[in-house]
């Protein structure tokens, strides 16, 4: 019989820490923290296999799943001493999702599971504490009716300000029980009058529709969103975590809280977090009260009035110490930790990798390789290749005026300027335009990210630091401001107001993550500069790494950039991008638009001396490292003239009569250049045009050569190759032309010819173009475009419906398809070095910079990848994991 149902408690766990594909990431720590010997309330997870059964059969269970439960349950209410539904003896449960990735606040859960009318008075009695029952029935009956039977929460926060009014409250804890009876009273009435039915009151009936409830929240908006947004699978599904209740909100005694073993947005090696006093979970990360620091130093820092954790309950403060450093070294990874103290016991609910900057990630592990907690290499792959994007943000120009309206918590680093919008559908519909927006609001919720991913940055009223606005915000890498208290939102009016001044709807601000200031209008920034930890884990990366890591280059900017960023070289010079210059586009169209031969020489005469010292300065800034140009390649549509007036300057140019010229123009119109007359097609027709590219390449090389006694070796690569005649057609005008400059010149240099593998027909036919071709650099984008048959520029009308279906994991134009484009690549790569052995091969297409395809490259055994510049540092340390992956 399938085990669907693994227990934990007591100093044992039926499962582990490595079981996290089955039990999810919360499961599998649950029972790991179980298993040695902290104090974990006891529980039980429903593995994941559980939620692909009930998405597989028309959202049913296994039929062996509520007997395992049951029995389960039995074993949870022994350990802990009580019975679930049991007035006598009453045990109530959590009810949480946990899928094998962390996703926070994304998927649903319940707590106080077990209460009615009957158990909340022997809770009461049970606690000897009337408040204390009323107040977690009443969080139970708006939980569970916002999660479980579909009523907005927002239905009893009217309820609840209301009666705050009425009563002249400022706090939820200034209720008391004969208030919270009454609350109570409303609620349940509202929920009757607008389900139709009562509050449901027996036990189990809550318990099944909590656990289905979390189940159906994998498939969520907000869940599906974030998957979307961090690649997760949805075949992962979630696992379900019922765990008998412990109480943060039994008094002065009980607290709850999250935390930190490191900084999490600086990486500095100590404890960060908050607390609440009297509180359940869910209201520390809500920013319904503001939370108290867990240590003095913080409480100091933060200019708190409030105790910390450390000053109030120093016991147990010094109980949760020793447990955060025990969690850290036995994962060996900074720990995101929940927990609560019931009347001073302390109890560990959830313990994670937790989520950080991509500053504090990179401290934190080269902080623990030199601690010795870990190898260097493991320091290596401990970074998110992709998340090193976050540490190329601006900051706010130290030298520039501010003009500060509010301040609030440094939530997440950096800095970013927009226009001010007040809901996420907003911010999404303007990032659509074009439009920079800040996301404002009082606090964000999970149904916020997809406004979030949209913004430049998020800030915030209300909140702290581990707000769902601020563990969100670190995680995509956006600035925050969280809990800038002096800001009031006024949605209806579509206004923010603090210290006397008022902004509205599209006015323009400026944040700053890394102080925690909200500043008036555009702001200078400054782009970082990146060293420290940084440069260590860049050159740790580069001694493990086996491929090369080139750049995509077309300006000395480009090349100038790629060499600051670690580039080892150019692996694609798009020559085509060098023509589009005001005094060079006059010339291209002339060349293009010429009817004989003479005239189009006569128009390249003009281009070369432009063409040659772009190559000139390349090869220099590149000081001996390997460039690869490629010839001309676009359809020469392209450069044609659009307008009257355009066609009119070009007329007078060349001395024709513009009729004549838009009927050229005409006649080079083409409908599918894409597939058209580009790319060594050009070459094989107007030869002339490679004979000028060839000479200025050669020129260059020989001048720079001189200039910086470095040895210049040109890669002069053939694009859009699909039969071997085409290549050896070409390779030998570009030798011709090498031989007479180098006589001229009176110099010998060394040079490589070469061709892009982006037609299938190249892929296959690869051992035959080898027999002349030096070196592959595979061309992707076209590559999948070809054997796709879609158009890159056109596929986004539908290739989110093909995820959204089930058909496409991932844009195949953003990380390779290795079934398809990947099997064309490794059949090119093994006919190509079966001819060939040394053939130098490469990939220059914009998957050169996805660490997902950088790890294909690795398998399949390309010498290097190239891609932009500034995604260098991403291919290089993701160059780096995949040779580790590959030992």
């Amino acid at each position: 019989m399938t085990k669907w149902v693994y227990s934990f408690g007591d100093g044992q766990a039926e499962g582990r820490a490595s079981d996290r594909n089955l039990l999810g990431g919360k499961g599998a720590n649950l029972a790991e923290m179980s298993s040695l010997g902290l104090p974990v309330p006891p529980g039980f997870t429903i593995t994941t296999d559980v939620c692909t059964h009930y998405y597989a059969n028309g959202r049913t269970y296994p039929p062996e799943l509520e007997a395992q439960v049951e029995k389960t349950l039995e074993e949870v209410g022994r350990i802990a001493g009580r019975r679930f539904g049991d007035p006598e003896r009453l045990l109530l449960v959590s009810v949480r999702s946990g899928g094998r990735a962390s996703m926070p606040g994304m998927m649903d859960t319940v707590l106080n599971l077990g209460l009615n009318d009957a158990t909340v008075e022997a809770l009461a009695a049970d606690a000897n504490d009337a408040r204390f029952a009323y107040d977690s029935y009443r969080r139970f009956i708006q939980m569970y009716s916002d999660v479980v039977l579909g009523l907005d929460h927002e239905v009893f926060e009217e309820i609840l300000a209301d009666e705050k009014g009425r009563l002249g409250y400022d706090v939820d804890t200034e209720f008391s029980a004969d208030d919270w009876r009454r609350i109570l009273r409303l609620y349940k009435e509202r929920v009757e009058s607008e389900l139709g039915e009562p509050f449901p009151q027996d036990p189990r009936k809550q318990l099944w529709g909590a656990i289905g409830a979390v189940f159906s929240s994998w498939m969520n908006p907000r869940a599906v969103t974030y998957r979307r947004l961090h690649d997760i699978p949805e075949s992962w599904g979630t696992a379900v975590n019922v765990q008998a209740m412990v109480f943060g909100n039994m008094g002065e005694t009980s607290a709850t809280g999250v935390a930190f073993t490191r900084n999490p947005s600086t990486g500095e090696k100590a404890l960060y977090g908050e607390f609440l006093v009297n509180a359940q979970g869910e209201d520390v990360v809500a920013g319904i009260r503001t939370p108290q620091s867990l240590t003095e130093a913080a409480r100091l820092e933060a200019g708190s009035d409030k105790p910390s954790l450390e000053k109030l309950m120093p016991e147990v403060f010094a109980t949760f110490v020793k447990t955060a450093e025990r969690l850290e070294a036995h994962y060996r990874d900074m720990q995101d930790l929940e927990f609560t103290i019931e009347r001073g016991k302390l109890w560990m609910l959830q313990t994670r990798s937790g989520k950080r900057t991509t500053a504090a990630a990179l401290k934190i592990a080269v902080d623990m390789a030199n601690e010795g907690l870990i190898s260097r290499a493991e320091a290596v792959c401990r970074i998110d290749p992709a998340a090193l994007d976050q540490l190329l943000h601006p900051t706010i120009d130290p030298d520039a005026q501010r003009d500060m309206i509010a301040a609030g918590l440094p939530a997440s680093p950096g800095a970013a300027t927009g226009e001010i919008v007040f809901s996420s559908d907003e911010a999404e519909e303007m990032k659509a335009r074009g439009i920079s927006v800040i996301l404002v609001r009082v606090e964000t919720s999970p149904e916020d990210i997809h406004g979030m991913h949209a913004a430049e940055g998020i800030l915030t009223t209300r909140g702290g630091m581990t707000s769902h606005a601020a563990v969100v915000a670190r995680g995509m890498g956006k600035p925050c401001v969280a809990g800038a208290g002096t800001i009031r939102v006024d949605y209806r009016a579509g206004t923010m107001s603090s210290l006397g001044r008022t902004f509205r709807k599209g006015d323009v601000i400026t944040i700053d993550g890394s102080t925690g200031q909200v500043l008036a209008g555009k702001v200078p920034m400054r782009q970082p500069t990146l060293s420290g930890n940084f440069s260590t884990i860049m050159e740790w990366a580069d001694a493990v790494r086996r491929m090369g890591v080139r750049a995509n280059a077309d300006t000395p900017t480009d090349a100038r950039t790629a060499r600051s960023f670690g580039a080892e070289g150019i692996g694609l010079c798009r020559t085509e991008h060098m023509f589009f210059d005001d005094d060079r586009i006059l010339a291209m169209r002339e060349m293009i638009l010429s009817d004989t031969e003479e005239e189009r020489r006569r128009a390249l005469s003009k281009l070369l001396p432009m063409q040659r010292a772009d190559f000139i300065e390349l090869f220099e800034i590149m000081a001996g490292l390997p460039v690869t140009i490629r010839l001309l390649d676009p359809p020469l549509h392209e450069f044609l003239p659009k307008t009257e007036e355009e066609i009119a300057e070009v007329a007078a140019a060349m001395d024709v009569d513009p009729d004549r010229l838009r009927q050229r123009t005409e006649a080079l119109h083409e409908f599918n250049p894409m597939l058209g007359h580009r790319g060594c097609r050009l070459a094989i027709c107007y030869p002339e045009m490679a004979e000028m590219q060839a000479r200025a390449i050669f020129e260059a090389a020989t001048e720079a050569a001189r200039t910086t006694g470095a040895p210049v070796v040109p890669e002069i690569m053939v694009p859009l190759v699909g039969i071997a005649a085409e290549f050896t057609l070409v390779k030998a005008m570009i030798e011709k032309v090498g031989k007479e400059v180098l006589a001229e010149a009176g110099a010998e240099i060394d040079y490589l010819i070469g061709t892009m593998i982006e037609l299938p027909r190249a892929a296959l036919g690869a051992g035959e173009i080898a027999r002349e071709a030096e070196f592959f650099s595979f061309g992707t984008n076209d590559l999948t475009q070809t054997t796709f048959g879609i158009s890159r520029d056109d596929a986004g009308s539908f290739l989110e419906i093909y995820r959204q279906k089930g058909i496409l994991e991932q844009d195949p134009f953003v990380s390779i398809d290795v079934e398809g484009v990947g099997a064309l690549v490794r059949i090119g790569a093994e006919r190509g070095r079966a001819v060939r052995e040394a053939m130098k091969l490469g990939i220059c297409g914009e998957h050169g910079g996805d660490p997902a395809s950088i790890a294909f490259c690795e398998e399949v055994g390309l010498d290097y990848v190239s891609c932009s510049p500034f995604r260098v540092p991403i291919a290089r340390l993701a160059a780096a994991q995949a040779a580790c992956r590959g030992e």
